[in-house]
């Protein structure tokens, strides 16, 4: 069981154990042992961040441990998660680090590493490097320490990789867009693809304080990005997440689509056209069961994964699959992205709008949706809540009221200290009886 990583990467509040200075230090210098284990030729390591105030002191500490071991730097700036994915790839470098918490708040951060190919690191790998940290690594002779600077293009790259998705001749001409960037990663190369690719863009979240990355907006608090899309007569809005990897669309009625809907969309468009692999749409376990009957009644099969887009895209490449993601917005086109890309996927959405001629709210809900109820118990350090006798007690009875008329999800958050008790039930008064029945047992026993 690794003990420092979640479901993505290590996380947690900036200046407290494990996101300390001193930790991402050790991080760094286990990470960077680990990928230089080949001790020829030139080691090189890409680091980017979004816009949190303690992205300064990690990417520092990051900077010190894996030029300790030998690893030569590029820094990348504030740049989105995918662009770190794509960098790690386009200039050969050993691995790729990204530091951010993505959705979380701000007082959060946290350390996500991608390989060379750039794909993110599987279970073994961050098994492997919680033991070099816990060891310790022997750092590198003076005159092989490495060295550190700074890559000033980054998110043009990554504009022009994110634009090259999408076919040559298509523009945007005449769509009114706006674009929630949550005060995050993607403030800046968002709205000027946008711009460039032709639309009216009317921007938000834009304005970066170090503080204030996805505070009342962005793709998990799209109340203003709707109230903006009403109130400017726009086409549409795209909301992105601290690190632009999560995408959610608001239709022009101001009516939010998560992204089972836009992945129903691809999916569909997809396979009119030919180019969707292997027939099916992989997606976790928390999608929605309308989506799966959605897929089913168009001769299409939904793989379901564990919750995490890595997971997704580990199935991706197993099966060939192209086209895969999260409810949550994350959406993963792995003919162009080696990770979840929010403002790729919104750039593909403006896509179908232009070739169908059709509005967002048109193209934004493909199906029906199985009434879903999802609530988080925050518990304390060290409780394992779910391990007590009578919280599995009330899962047992959650299942067996629910058999054949619902499913249930009950699992331990990989990013926070939560746990998340899902159901879905087309009965709303069952739904609700089995949820709050087991909401109350966790909560009685994490105080």
């Amino acid at each position: 069981m690794r003990k420092l990583f979640g479901t993505d990467g290590v996380r947690g509040t900036a200046n407290t154990y494990p996101m300390t200075a001193e930790m991402a230090l050790r991080i760094g210098a286990a990470v960077g042992r680990y990928f230089r284990r080949d001790s020829r030729g030139v080691h090189r390591v890409v680091i980017g961040k979004d816009t949190r105030l303690s992205g300064y002191m990690l990417e520092n500490a990051l900077t010190a441990g894996l030029t300790s071991t030998g690893m030569n730097v590029l820094l990348l700036g504030p740049v989105p998660t995918p662009a770190v994915g794509l960098m790690t790839r386009s200039m050969r470098a050993d691995l790729g680090v990204m530091i951010s918490a993505s959705h979380n708040p701000a007082e959060d951060n946290g350390i996500k590493f991608f390989g060379p190919d750039g794909f993110k690191l599987s279970d073994q790998a961050e098994l492997e490097i919680e033991k070099l940290i816990e060891e310790g690594v022997s750092p590198a002779q003076a005159q092989n320490i490495g060295r550190a600077r700074r890559v000033d293009d980054a998110r043009f790259r990554y504009g022009e990789r994110v634009k090259s998705s999408l076919p040559r001749n298509l523009r945007l001409d005449g769509l009114k867009v706006v674009i929630d960037c949550a005060n995050g990663a993607a403030h800046r190369t968002a709205p000027e693809v946008l711009w460039e690719l032709g639309a009216d863009v009317i921007p938000i979240g834009t304005s970066p304080d170090g503080k204030n990355i996805n505070l009342g907006c962005g793709s998990t608090q799209p109340r203003i990005a709707a109230e903006t899309v009403v109130a400017h007569g726009a086409d549409v809005g795209i909301c992105l997440d601290g690190d632009a990897d999560r995408v959610v669309v608001v239709d022009e009625t101001g009516q939010v689509a998560d992204g089972d809907q836009l992945m129903a969309l691809l999916a569909s468009a997809w396979s009119k056209e030919g180019t969707l692999k292997g027939g099916a749409l992989v997606a976790t376990v928390m999608s929605n069961l309308g989506l799966e009957r959605h897929l089913e009644a168009q001769g299409l099969r939904l793989e379901r994964t564990a919750v995490g887009d890595r997971y997704v895209v580990e199935r991706m490449r197993e099966g060939g699959f192209n086209l895969g993601g999260e409810q949550s917005g994350h959406i993963v086109m792995s003919d162009y992205a080696t990770t979840g890309d929010g403002l790729m996927a919104g750039l593909h959405f403006l896509a179908e709008m232009v070739h169908s001629g059709r509005k967002a709210s048109e193209l934004a809900q493909q199906f029906e949706t199985v009434p879903q109820l999802l609530k988080n118990v925050r518990y304390g350090e060290g409780q394992t809540p779910l391990e007590d006798a009578s919280v599995k007690a009330a899962i047992a009875d959650a299942e067996k009221r629910l058999n054949g008329q619902g499913r249930l999800l009950i699992r331990k958050s990989g990013t926070e200290p939560l746990i998340r008790v899902m159901a879905e039930c087309e009965d709303d008064a069952l739904l609700q009886q089995v949820v709050d029945g087991i909401v109350s047992e966790v909560e009685a026993v994490a105080g």
